[in-house]
């Protein structure tokens, strides 16, 4: 089998053809759907459009994602790990949101991504909603407690999802009374949200050593202490031989006040393999460019960089910049054997300041993808680590079911 776009019999919100992503991605009984807010085409006024509150944009935006889902044979019951974009203007009524998330899915409970960002690109939107799925739902390897979890915003599962991919919920500096652990001090608490990710991966029979990515996102007063992260990482992981990916998102704040990061970690119970066409910067970094496990091709954050020198490239311009990043995800996928059919997702996260020039990425991603299109999610974040940046990409890419073996 190989990926394809799913088509729904219907899809009222909007005509998805002729973009550069899909609404999803399907093979066989596995789906990813592209992050979806609750915007809809309005014919009387000729664009897209956003209404309501926090629940409605949630129900709208639910129900679109579960139309795709539906359209590759899959329901609730499949999905196993659900990804928010929840804006800094959402997150007061953020529990709106959950609450209907929990209506929706019942007994059924999936890993839950709770990503705060600046704003999306539908200025009053609240949420964007992302899926994976797996038929009969994956495997939860470690069931959330009824107590308020330390070191997680929301309770939520671990869950094994499709070829060994295992998913932990958000991880944050926060005790089991809803507390900032280390208030103001980004080391402390980058330090333990990386162990506390260790200790749910010790629970569901893994370790730190299983992480194929970490992506963190902070502040952008961490920017001039965020190299002291290095430290940490360095003592926490790797220990398999292969460093996690990595990308690093600046918004203005976070869940709560004084929290400085917040962690996704992915996982996978297959052996790592580095993979790398031979950029030496790497070397000295405690994260690699791409990590193969199983099927999966994870992959660091990718921004406008020159390899070699490690210059910024095309200040000011996102569109030379998104050249120069899409370029170099080619470059590693060809490495890999791999070329643009086989990119499985994109998260574009576009510096605020940019947003008006962030159209002509998609004009380059029409130049250097191709069909199905990748299943793709965009938001807006204050800044990047690098202050030229305007653009972060951060890509997964699927091998072809023939090469699954192959090393």
């Amino acid at each position: 089998m190989t990926l394809h776009a799913i088509k729904p019999e219907s899809f009222p919100w909007f005509p998805y053809e002729g973009f550069t992503f899909c609404l999803g991605l399907a093979e066989g009984d596995v789906a990813w759907t592209s992050g979806h807010t609750a915007a809809a085409h309005d014919a009387a006024v000729g664009k897209m459009v956003v209404k309501g509150s926090m629940e409605e944009q949630a129900r709208t935006a639910y129900q679109k994602v579960l139309t795709i889902l539906e359209g590759a044979g899959l329901s609730t019951a499949d999905v196993t790990r659900i990804s928010e974009n929840v804006t800094l203007s959402g997150l007061p009524e953020y529990e709106a949101a959950a609450a209907v998330r929990r209506e929706l899915f019942g007994e059924h409970t999936p890993t839950v991504r709770t990503v705060v960002v600046e704003r999306l690109v539908r200025r009053t939107a609240f949420l964007e909603v992302e899926l994976h799925a797996v038929g009969g739902g994956g495997k939860q390897l470690r069931i959330a407690s009824e107590a308020r979890e330390a070191g997680t915003w929301r309770r939520s599962p671990v869950t094994e999802g499709y070829d060994g991919v295992v998913y932990l919920p958000t991880i944050v500096p926060i005790d089991e009374n809803g507390d900032v652990i280390h208030p103001g001090d980004f080391v402390g608490q980058y330090a333990y949200c990386l162990d506390r990710a260790g200790q749910l991966l010790e629970q569901a029979g893994l370790s730190l050593d299983n992480a194929v990515t970490t992506y963190d996102y902070s502040t952008p007063e961490t920017r001039d202490v965020y190299r002291k992260s290095h430290r940490i990482r360095k003592e926490r992981l790797g220990g398999a031989g292969v460093y996690p990916g990595a990308g690093g998102i600046l918004m203005s704040r976070l869940h709560l006040p004084e929290q400085l990061v917040a962690i996704d970690v992915t996982a996978s119970r297959h052996s790592l393999e580095l993979v790398n066409p031979g950029w030496k910067r790497y070397d000295t970094l405690t994260y690699s460019p791409g990590i193969k496990a199983g099927r999966m091709l994870f992959m660091s954050g990718f921004a406008a960089l020159d390899m070699v020198s490690q210059e910024a490239l095309h200040p000011g311009d996102i569109g030379a910049q998104a050249e120069v990043t899409y370029g170099s995800i080619l470059t590693l996928l060809k490495h890999a054997g791999l070329g643009p059919a086989d990119l499985l997702e994109t998260t574009e996260y576009c510096v605020e300041s940019a947003l008006p020039d962030y159209r002509a990425v998609a004009a380059v991603r029409e130049r250097l993808l191709s069909p199905p299109w990748p299943a793709s999610t965009g938001a807006i974040c204050k800044g990047l680590l690098r202050p030229e940046f305007l653009l972060e990409v951060l890509p997964t890419a699927l091998y072809p079911a023939e090469t699954e073996g192959r090393t």
